[in-house]
């Protein structure tokens, strides 16, 4: 125990001796970051410290147009792929016990260029989920706010926690994880969901309260065909914001600041992470989806992500693309 006590003060006293200690120490006032421990704490910079080495080495490519998009030391760049596990528990697997129908087929009219639900007034402002795992929760949020706005013009922040809390029944898990369908049926059989203010987020499993006013109500809701983003774009163009889920493990992902997102390391299987798309635009540039993320306005670009569209279904973000009808 004394040799190991010695061992881990002179590996201690290493990591303050590194020549980029003290910049580690300015990013954690930077991003408001606090360590339980000073282990905690070494562990943190030695993840820091290869973030570091990635956001360089992809920043240099993007400057030079090998990359479409940056990447920055945001407040997720301490964090090891074991901890990052934490932030993303869609439960995809899960989708066969779906009870959404399939989508209905459009008139053969073309969709528009460029859709952007947000100055229309259907997305509410960037929330942030913290460390749970309820994305399904805000990706259904999302598109129940829209909506709800579509049918009544009234932009009503609804309750995450809720959801957390309350659709166990129908198939979530809370902060381990659900799906966004099985929270569509919970709005729908619980005849409404209430307000954030109501109901506010904890970001943490709780008891289910009983007896919340609603605020919207649901009638039934639709998934997308798998893998079609041509799908995907009329449901975009016609319904407004769609619950997506799409693949975000990816160190960049995960550091994204900025452009157009495009990993060719990005799964369109493994659909870990539940968002919200609520645009696109088709572009001589580069074609891309506008998302809305639950991981604050420090991430990425205030937020959101733009990813690249007809790029083989890039992240997955057509392959479990869902939305309700209120």
């Amino acid at each position: 125990m004394k040799l190991f006590a010695t061992l881990a003060a002179a590996a201690s006293a290493l990591t303050l001796e590194h020549p980029n200690f003290q910049e580690f120490k300015e990013w954690q006032v930077k991003v408001s970051k606090a360590y339980q421990s000073e282990g905690h704490e070494m562990r943190g910079f030695q993840n820091w410290l290869v973030s570091r080495q990635f956001v360089m080495e992809h920043n240099i490519k993007a400057f030079t147009g090998q990359e479409s998009f940056t990447v920055e030391m945001n407040q997720f760049a301490d964090l090891s792929d074991e901890e990052w596990v934490e932030y993303n528990r869609l439960r995809n697997g899960a989708k066969a016990n779906s009870d959404c129908k399939p989508m209905p087929s459009s008139s053969a009219q073309a969709n528009p260029d460029a859709v952007d639900w947000r100055p229309q007034g259907y997305v509410t402002p960037i929330k942030d989920q913290g460390q749970c795992g309820s994305c399904w929760a805000f990706s259904t949020t999302g598109s129940t706010e829209g909506a709800h706005f579509k049918k009544t013009g009234k932009l009503v922040m609804l309750s995450e926690q809720q959801l957390v809390d309350c659709s166990t029944k129908e198939g979530d898990h809370g902060c381990n994880g659900g799906l966004m369908d099985f929270g569509f049926t919970y709005i729908i059989e619980n005849d409404g969901i209430t307000t954030e203010s109501a109901y506010p987020y904890k970001a943490q499993d709780g008891s289910c309260k009983s007896g919340m006013t609603a605020a919207a109500t649901l009638s039934e809701c639709y998934d997308v065909a798998q893998g079609s983003e041509a799908d995907l774009e009329t449901a975009v163009a016609t319904v407004g914001p769609i619950s997506v889920a799409i693949d975000a493990h990816l160190l960049s992902f995960r550091l994204y600041k900025q452009g157009i997102y495009h990993d060719r390391l990005c799964s369109s299987t493994r659909l870990d992470h539940g968002v919200l798309a609520v645009g696109y635009k088709n572009d001589p540039s580069g074609n891309y989806w506008i998302v809305k993320n639950s991981w604050n306005t420090t991430w990425g670009n205030e937020g959101y992500i733009w990813m690249a569209k007809d790029k083989k279904n890039t992240c997955g973000i057509a392959t479990a693309a869902s939305y309700p009808v209120a």
